[in-house]
């Protein structure tokens, strides 16, 4: 009876103790939004890019941005996405500033930018003319050229010598093409070239339709230009198979010359992000830092409402000593430095399937699927009125570091740019029953659908609860998921063993992975690439799946497949990896 009351004891100052400890947490948002001026972290990031999204201007209401451009000029980035009525610029990447667009047809598809001669140029899908301004910040823009002919997703690229080309193209059956225009007269075509290798669905599995590279009857689209040169080679990437699928990815052809003939680059797709929270790693644009390291600036899929209901993705990328062009987009909706290695912060997610109980339900969008690690699916209240909430149980006290708050505007009836704002508040609690505030937006709130904050120290708790006070637009109260990153304190999954990997005869595109369950493991990562030392493509198998059918292989091109096992302490990396032929 003494040991168990001398037990009982120590729980409860333990319990006080991790109380007052939530208690005194301050918090601050996604990299020092909310700066008090005490030490802060390392900043970090989440995707999908956290932006204040433009609704669209008819049929359901419903956010877009895609096809996205990055530039730098004057010591800044300049992201021109479609859909957005304008652009933003940012010095660092992660706070971003609007400008509305003035002067040229906002609201066409696929805009392209380059600077020359201290200006910026300007065009897009669907129209013949080139603009031009001196001074991007104003957002006016004039009129510099007429093409005298349209081109469809445009990508303008200026070499060192001063030359200029066009590389387009969107169809389900034509490929690429590449034109060099005269800058001194008016970017008037000076000849045209087609790009033969940009298209080949029967040897390409990425190429083929579908959400897993599964329907070959539908179309595929070939489109979203984009090219980069890096020591004296040319690299033109673009996008298959259509921007609404979750294996919407980015290839790469390479050439000596900028109208090439152009080789394929076997290891493509080196943009690729078919599972997860949000997928899609397509239609990009590749730009270098200040620091001189490069990013990859991609369109997302949600497509749940609209094909075209997209977001961003921000993934670091590199050339290889070998010249290969890689994105890493390894759990890339989790938590990454921006800075240092620009890798992940080792922050798991925590929230995934968890308990979850909610103030009201709207049929057909119930709690578990605010927790579901889907951006497809998503839990509403049954009203957007203040004191509407939705709660998580993570099964026992885990740290929290970071959570992304996904809003879904289920009901919203907005179109354009939002000029209202979500007003909630987070609290965390270490027993369900006193409760700590940990977020507060209930009197400022922020156009913010994909919410990353970033606590200013890790906090302790067990249950998290959003508390609605006002759901924007007209909408109800609604999450898409209420992602929670931390650690969970306990082991590591073990390591994958027993892999075996068999290509299909009869579609070498398909590929078929096995490997035995590890104790602790929540779900698993495949890993394929061409190279042991570059497994670039991934996969995320959860719900206790040992096994993995992959479509996105080259024919004729031999890969490499290791598996990775992950829980919410950790990840426990594949040590050896096989070899298909």
């Amino acid at each position: 009876m003494k040991l168990h009351s001398k037990h009982n004891t120590y729980s409860m100052i333990a319990a006080v103790f991790f109380f007052v400890c939530l208690i005194g947490a301050p918090v601050f948002g996604a990299t020092s939004r909310k700066n008090s001026g005490k030490a802060q972290r390392q900043a970090t990031y989440c995707n999908p890019v956290d932006l204040p999204y433009r609704f669209q201007l008819s049929g359901r209401s419903r956010r877009e941005a895609a096809d996205p451009t990055i530039i730098t000029f004057r010591g800044e980035y300049w992201l021109f996405p479609s859909k957005s009525g304008g652009y933003w610029h940012s010095s660092d990447l992660l706070h971003w500033d609007f400008v509305p667009g003035v002067g040229y047809p906002v609201e066409n598809y696929a805009p392209t930018a380059l600077v020359m001669n201290e200006k910026v140029y300007l065009t897009m899908s669907d129209t013949i003319k080139l603009f031009v301004t001196d001074n991007p910040l104003d957002g006016q823009w004039a009129e510099a050229a007429d093409f005298g002919q349209t081109y469809g997703d445009p990508a303008l690229f200026l070499d060192d010598d001063g030359r200029v080309y066009m590389y387009a193209g969107v169809s389900a059956k034509d490929v690429l093409h590449v034109t060099e225009l005269d800058p001194k007269d008016g970017f008037k075509a000076l000849r045209t070239e087609a790009i033969p290798l940009s298209r080949s669905a029967a040897t390409r599995g990425w190429e083929v339709a579908g959400d897993s590279n599964n329907d070959p009857k539908a179309e595929s689209w070939i489109e979203g230009s984009w090219v980069n040169k890096h020591d004296g080679k040319y690299y033109l990437q673009y996008a298959a198979p259509g921007t609404q699928f979750k294996t919407y990815a980015d290839g790469v052809l390479v050439s000596d010359k900028p109208m090439g003939p152009f080789t394929y680059a076997p290891y493509s797709p080196f943009s690729f992000k078919p599972t997860g929270f949000v997928t899609g790693a397509g239609h990009s644009s590749t730009f270098a830092g200040f620091d001189g390291r490069f990013w990859h600036i991609a369109t997302m899929t949600i497509s749940a409402r609209h094909m075209f209901e997209r977001r961003l993705g921000l993934f670091p990328t590199s050339f290889t000593k070998d010249g290969e062009l890689i994105t890493d987009t390894y759990l890339g909706d989790y938590p990454h430095y921006i800075g240092g290695d620009r890798g992940l912060t080792g922050w798991m997610l925590l929230s995934r399937k968890k308990t979850s109980t909610a103030s009201s339900t709207l049929e057909g969008h119930e709690p578990g699927k605010a927790v579901d690690e889907d951006i497809r699916s998503w839990w509403s209240a049954k009203t957007g009125d203040p004191g509407e909430w939705f709660q998580i149980d993570l099964g026992g006290v885990k740290t929290i570091d970071a959570v992304q708050i996904n809003f879904a505007d289920e009901g919203s009836t907005a179109m354009g740019r939002s000029e209202d704002v979500y007003k909630y508040v987070l609290e965390l609690s270490y027993d369900g029953k006193r409760w700590s505030t940990a977020i507060d937006h209930e009197m400022t709130g922020k156009d913010s659908p994909h919410d990353y904050e970033v606590l200013q120290k890790p906090v302790k708790a067990r249950y998290l609860k959003l508390k609605n006070v006002h759901s924007p637009n007209g909408a109800i109260f609604s999450i898409s998921d209420l992602r929670v990153f931390g650690n969970g304190h306990g082991a590591k999954p073990g390591k994958v063993t027993a892999v075996t990997a068999t290509r299909d005869a009869s579609d070498p595109r398909h590929l078929t992975v096995h490997w035995q369950s590890v104790p602790n493991a929540e779900f698993y990562i495949v890993r394929i690439g061409t190279t042991p030392a570059a497994l670039i493509q991934n996969y995320q198998v959860y719900d206790q799946a040992t096994s993995a059918d992959i479509r996105s292989l080259n024919i004729g091109v031999g890969y490499y497949v290791g598996v990775d096992a992950v829980n919410e302490n950790g990840i426990t990396k594949a040590t050896s990896v096989i070899r298909v032929p």
